[in-house]
């Protein structure tokens, strides 16, 4: 009955809430489902004491959990910071659906010539492509990675051998869109998205960037809409398939785990913003295999499993110790507990094979690990700083690193990542 009621909910009609009626979503709740509900006063408290303030969980389109914290409303705005790449990713692919742009086509011929400090030959080396798989070979060890000015964008690499998480190249693409459509950002979204989905919000100026605020519920019907291929209701927001297989598919051999701007999980693979260290298995393990997502500064979360067809939304501060463009912990973290919500196991570690976890997470001077034989400690370079012998669930001393987060790599290659806090 639990695997019918979770694993089957494919053979439900996907609900989608009322475009002009915001305020409503038809609601399904846990216990139907066959969840364990015993699980969720933990999370909740997990997501509280983690700075969040709004989390949403849709299953087959309706509100399964939905909770808000503090302050923080239903009708609440927040910023969806790097997760709203996701969103500039959409847009791209919808101006080169009407004509407006190809991805093939060369950067400056919607930025100009000399819209970098590279000479012309780099430059005309560099496509709209480049920047939607962050593969133009610029510097990102800049002063500031954020910024868009030329004396900011300096040749690095060709472009398409080297991949880095650089925000100045990718924020140049809001200008490539504006200028391919003749129309602002804020109004092509809302000619997109806001009239077919009842997605709204607001692209805002923030220093050399450009952020999309929202509500939570609009950031809930972003990932609906993403989980069922762009389409709204049957629908095409996005009727170009193949753009839209690329954009949640490998883009490039570099980082397994990236699109066209979204997170990857369930590859061999993954990299890290601002190295350039290749890390072995998934970003979020306890996730789906399937899922992709938008992740940003200050655990900014869209997540979509299609099929599971299951949307997560965190909205809020940093968490407790992890900060970053693309806080990977919490996403684990978070997704370890709901499986416990779900009562399944939902990750990419093979059914015969346990699941590594460590607690506590963080933790100061002494980590535990469900498992037996042999390990390294990795920081997040990829350098071991510590090997172990491990027996079952035994106390780990780990007051011989620094603050900051590590992963631990067992003899038949499985990895789990924690924190260490400050003493």
């Amino acid at each position: 009955m639990l695997l019918w009621a979770y694993g089957g909910i494919k053979a439900q009609n996907t609900y989608y809430p009322p475009v002009n009626q915001t305020a409503f979503w038809d609601t399904v709740s846990p216990k139907s489902l066959g969840w364990c509900t015993d699980s969720i006063a933990p999370l909740y408290q997990y997501l509280q004491n983690q700075n969040s303030k709004a989390f949403i969980v849709l299953v087959d389109g309706k509100i399964a959990m939905e909770k808000y914290f503090g302050t923080f409303t239903q009708d609440s705005f927040w910023y969806w910071a790097s997760a709203g790449k996701t969103l500039t990713s959409l847009l791209v692919g919808k101006a080169q659906e009407d004509g407006k742009l190809k991805i093939s086509d060369r950067s400056a011929d919607y930025l100009g010539s000399g819209w970098s400090s590279l000479t012309s030959a780099q430059e005309d080396a560099i496509t709209l492509r480049h920047h939607l798989t962050m593969t133009t070979g610029l510097d990102d060890d800049v002063p500031d990675h954020f910024c868009t000015l030329k004396s900011c964008l300096v040749y690095k690499a060709p472009p398409g051998t080297r991949w880095a998480y650089h925000n100045g190249p990718y924020t140049l693409l809001d200008k490539v869109i504006e200028n391919a459509t003749g129309s602002t950002m804020n109004l092509y979204t809302q000619q997109t998205l806001q009239t077919k989905t009842g997605i709204s919000g607001l692209w805002i100026k923030s220093g050399y960037n450009n952020v999309y605020l929202s509500k939570a519920r609009s950031f809930a019907r972003f990932g609906l809409l993403a989980q069922n291929g762009f389409k709204w209701n049957g629908t095409p927001i996005l009727g170009d398939t193949g753009y839209v297989r690329q954009m949640v598919n490998t883009s490039q051999n570099l980082n397994l785990s990236y699109g066209y701007l979204w997170w990857l999980n369930g590859k061999t693979s993954y990299m890290v913003p601002g190295l350039q260290n290749v890390f072995p298995g998934s970003f979020i393990p306890s996730a789906p295999k399937d899922l992709y997502s938008g992740i940003g500064k200050d655990g900014q979360f869209v997540c979509v499993s299609p099929s599971k067809k299951l949307v997560m939304v965190r909205m809020g501060n940093a968490p407790s110790g992890q900060l970053g463009d693309v806080p990977f912990l919490l996403g684990e973290q978070m997704w370890s507990r709901l499986n416990r919500v779900m009562c399944a196991t939902t990750g990419t570690t093979a059914v015969h094979t346990a699941p590594l976890s460590v607690w506590p997470n963080p933790a100061e001077n002494t980590l535990f690990i469900n498992y037996t034989g042999s390990a390294r400690i990795a920081d997040l370079s990829g350098r071991s700083v510590k090997t172990l012998t491990i027996q079952h669930n035994q106390a780990m001393d780990i007051s011989g690193l620094k603050p900051g987060m590590y992963w631990i790599q067992t003899a038949d290659g499985r990895v789990v990542r924690f924190m260490r806090s400050q003493d």
